[in-house]
């Protein structure tokens, strides 16, 4: 059971990333899935959840507007499309997916059974 996520990279600061979170031994659509993110000196940081089964999604206030989530469950993926990025956007991107089928979002938070690796995504002029 793996979650692998890619779609980093470096990107000028006003550009767009998609970020993806494909898992592995287990269909990714019944769980809640999160994105975290972790900054160089601080804490990490919930940046988006979708609840498993259901559309609900939440956003932190940080990227609310800027970002969507979304599952393709065809490709076991969940997706971080992330717009008008900046500067402060700069850190590690981890995802997560809920320990259970049918689990839901708290906010950001979820009960974490399964975390990615990281990508790494950079805004820089």
């Amino acid at each position: 059971l793996q979650l692998v996520e890619s779609g980093g990279g470096l990107v000028q600061p006003g550009g767009s990333l998609r970020l993806s979170c494909a898992a592995s031994g287990f269909a990714l659509k019944d769980y809640a899935v999160a994105w975290f993110r972790q900054a160089p000196g601080k804490e990490r940081e919930g940046v988006s959840c979708i609840s498993g089964g259901v559309l609900e999604t939440n956003y932190a206030d940080s990227v609310k507007g800027r970002s969507t989530i979304f599952r393709d469950n065809a490709k076991n993926t969940v997706y971080l499309q992330m717009n008008s990025l900046k500067p402060e956007d700069t850190a590690v991107y981890y995802c997560a997916a809920g320990d259970s089928p049918y689990s839901f979002c708290s906010g950001l938070l979820l009960p974490v059974g399964y975390w990615g690796q990281g990508t790494q995504v950079t805004v820089s002029s």
